[in-house]
């Protein structure tokens, strides 16, 4: 299902490449942006960097239990 969700609308970002460059090392937001090209759309991040976060949240949670 991650292939299929867009996180970021603009330049078609799927929540796994989201997850990917968080496995990869990226640690923030811009980090995840950076490695991705999320936020680089027409709306310059404002639909997908709460998204991101959230996603970021999540996946460093699990990653310190």
């Amino acid at each position: 299902m991650d292939k299929l969700t867009k996180v970021c609308i603009c330049k078609s970002i799927n929540r796994a490449a989201i997850k990917k460059a968080i496995a990869a090392g990226a640690r923030t937001v811009i980090e995840v942006k950076k490695i991705t090209g999320a936020g680089n759309g027409s709306c310059h991040g404002r639909r997908c960097t709460p998204k991101i976060q959230e996603i970021l949240d999540s996946e460093l949670a699990k990653l310190n239990d």
